[in-house]
């Protein structure tokens, strides 16, 4: 499970080292590999190969190709990806389309998601943060509504 955030450096190439705390999860059977995409708000997702192959056999194969709006997704979600695997000092190569989109200049804050990695432009981060209508507390409440009830 991947947890925490890290301010990272982006190079002039592109690349972004993956910090070792978040590395540490990853499965050997990933191959120190990953799918970079765009997530569904202004950010980069980084999925492990192995929970990329899952989630495209289970979630992408499964939708139909003939309903529009699935195939737009599709699309959406395919378009911009990329494989990488991690060079010698453990960064990834963020290709310019993805780092245009996500707003993405010389800092990243690179976020872990349960079975995902996110890569955002911290100020673009803090914004989505301020945002919300609704409190941390508001939010937990309503998404963790019936969890821990004591048995």
């Amino acid at each position: 499970m991947f947890i925490g955030s890290f301010t990272y450096s982006v190079d002039s190439k592109g690349r972004v080292a993956i910090p070792a705390k978040l590395r540490k999860y990853l499965n050997p059977e990933a191959n120190n590999t990953f799918v970079l995409t765009r997530g569904t708000g202004k950010y980069i997702d980084l999925y492990p190969m192995d929970y990329w192959k899952k989630l495209t056999e289970e979630k992408l194969n499964s939708l139909n190709i003939f309903d529009p709006q699935q195939m737009r997704f599709i699309r959406m979600f395919l378009q911009e990806a990329v494989e990488d695997t991690l060079d010698s000092q453990s960064r990834i190569l963020i290709p310019k389309k993805l780092l245009q989109y996500a707003g993405i200049e010389k800092e990243v804050l690179i976020l872990g998601a349960i079975k995902k990695i996110e890569i955002w432009n911290p100020e673009i981060y803090k914004r989505y943060l301020e945002e919300s209508d609704i409190s941390y507390e508001e939010i937990a409440a309503e998404v963790m509504k019936g969890s821990g009830k004591s048995s």
